[in-house]
């Protein structure tokens, strides 16, 4: 980690939100550099779409539990969400972003526009294809995402699947939207977008809670919810696309260059998000097979696992993956990649240890009501913990990718991925079925005696569904973990062939390690004094000490993100 003394006398800090803002870093000639407060930008659209994503499934968690209801549910959602990471964001990101900000960045923007419609073109047609391909085959594709259904439970989610799929192609032009719009520096509209379509959610979920809907019927309701929520984002964004005035007319024209290049990084990067979209299919197959409510717990506990990597990984990675494509000198896509990386790290160790320590109490306090009990809580929490142990990798393997991608290098990605799916689903495979033999029951680990009795799923699972959650969800967590760390090591050494400036991620985050331990430490002493108290109160308390002690800690050791965060405090508390 670097300190004041090697980063130079030129660099300065301020602060804009949660993240740290820098001056004279990665910018030519000490100007401020556009993407820190664009990450900025990012973050705070992100959050404003975690949270009312966190209320989503605070109320879905409520409605439905850990039920069938869910479990059909969440395995539907797999659809569009299988579709919008392979057409949209991710591969936006990947191939269309870099070509189309680099034309910006060269004054060619009439050539820019005709890229953009033509990819606008290309994507609607592909989309409503695969689209219509998935509403008319909803029930072998259900086999598919959850071979373990059966009776109700299928059909319900063969019913879903029908009614999701018909929303993909909303949520596809909605990612696309999001390509152009970052790529002209306007990045809070496109990531508070999905505001509109967590929030059309919540209020099918308020209107099931107020008439007491029957699960599966709230289901249904929900997934056209989805649908109506999808149009919201889409129009709110391409009204935005519309004002930039960029020249941006659809048209099927893919012979032009640009367009052409597109197309050929488009391959390696949808087979990359194919490949990580593979491995969610992975673990929801896998989980199928384990006792009712697997799905759905593995579900919640992505909901926060993925929270602080959006807002403190994809946040700066999105910001600078623009400015990273028009940089035109290694060295200097080398220096913003180990800011990136310093930047996002800071967080994601923090958050790591947050949920490690604190995470029944967090669980507790965003889903602890309705059919969602203690037992509940505490087995989401363990999934939770598991994932957290792969944090800080996955945050750092966001930044790389970005740097690989700012680079025309899209293949190596997708080769790592798929390595990184066979690690995760291997271990995931050895441990799930064992641990599916633990269970919670009055807020107590049993089933030690079972643990090594034989290697398969359970008898008679569904069967056993109500009667106390299982851990086996927590061996898929485990896997995901270990591999992200391969994956995070392996995307810094590719990078490095290049850009020999480009840290490992191991030499960024070992400093962080006192600060950490003091965090964990804090936050295990916080709790018997908190446990009285209501999960909502005792959460944000434990969060605040272990907090503070990692600030203080990590100040004093010379890091210079908690020096510029207690400095954003200093002048807080000065108002």
């Amino acid at each position: 980690m670097a300190t004041k003394a090697t980063e130079g006398a030129g660099s300065r800090r301020r602060a804009t939100g949660s993240l740290v803002v820098m001056e004279g870093e990665g910018a030519p000639g000490g100007a401020p550099d556009p993407s820190a407060r664009a990450s900025a930008v990012v973050a705070g659209g992100i959050l404003l779409s975690r949270l009312t994503g966190l209320v989503r499934e605070s109320l879905l968690r409520g409605v439905l539990g850990l039920g069938p209801a869910a479990d059909a549910f969440a395995a539907a959602l797999r659809i569009p969400n299988l579709l919008q990471n392979l057409l949209g964001e991710g591969s936006l990101s990947a191939a269309f972003i870099p070509v189309y900000s680099r034309l910006l960045g060269e004054g060619r923007q009439e050539e820019a526009g005709r890229v953009a419609g033509a990819v606008a073109g290309l994507l609607t047609a592909l989309a409503g294809g695969l689209a219509t391909v998935g509403i008319l085959a909803a029930r072998p594709l259900a086999r598919l995402l959850a071979p373990g259904f059966e009776g109700a439970r299928m059909e319900l989610t063969v019913d879903l699947i029908r009614v999701t799929t018909a929303g993909v192609g909303l949520l596809v032009l909605a990612a696309w939207c999001l390509g152009v719009l970052n790529s002209h520096r306007r990045f809070f509209l496109s990531y508070v977008a999905p505001v509109l379509w967590n929030g059309a959610q919540v209020a099918v979920l308020a209107a099931a809670i107020l008439g007491d809907w029957e699960p599966a019927n709230t289901a249904r309701s929900l997934a056209w919810g989805l649908v109506a929520g999808g149009l919201l984002q889409f129009g709110i964004q391409a009204i935005g696309v519309r004002r930039l005035r960029a020249g941006i007319r659809p048209s099927a024209a893919w012979r032009l260059p640009g367009v052409v290049e597109v197309i050929r990084r488009s391959g390696p990067a949808v087979l990359g998000r194919g490949v990580l979209q593979l491995s969610a299919y992975l673990d929801l197959v896998l989980a199928s097979l384990l006792v009712t409510g697997a799905v759905a717990g593995l579900m919640s506990a992505q909901v926060l696992y993925v929270l602080p990597v959006s807002l403190f990984a994809l946040s700066v990675a999105a910001a600078e993956l623009p400015e990273m494509s028009r940089h035109p000198d290694g060295a200097g896509v080398a220096q913003r990649g180990r800011t990136a990386m310093r930047r996002t790290s800071f967080f994601l160790v923090f958050s790591s240890v947050a949920y490690l320590v604190l995470g029944d109490l967090i669980v507790g306090a965003l889903f602890g009501w309705g059919a969602f009990d203690g037992d509940d809580a505490i087995a989401v929490w363990l999934v939770l913990g598991a994932y957290a142990l792969g944090l800080p990798a996955l945050g750092a393997s966001r930044i790389c990718q970005s740097v690989l991608y700012s680079r025309g290098d899209t293949t190596g990605p997708a080769r790592i991925a798929a390595l990184r799916m066979a690690v995760a689903g291997g271990i995931g495979l050895a441990v799930m079925f064992p641990l599916d033999r633990l269970s919670i029951v009055n807020g107590s680990l049993v089933g030690w005696d079972d643990l090594f009795e034989g290697w398969g799923p359970l008898d008679g699972a569904v069967e056993q569904a109500t009667a106390a959650p299982h851990l086996g969800a927590v061996g898929l967590a485990i896997g995901s973990a270990g591999a992200a760390w391969l994956e995070s090591a392996l995307l810094a050494r590719r990078g490095r062939r290049t850009l020999h400036d480009l840290p490992m991620p191991v030499t960024v985050l070992a400093p962080l390690f006192p600060a950490a331990l003091a965090a964990a430490l804090v936050a295990i002493a916080t709790r018997p004094l908190v446990a009285g108290l209501p999960d909502l109160m005792a959460a944000p308390l434990g969060l605040v000490a272990a907090g503070g002690a990692y600030l203080l800690v990590a100040w004093r050791t010379g890091i210079e993100e908690a020096a510029s965060a207690a400095g954003i405090l200093r002048r807080l508390v000065g108002r």
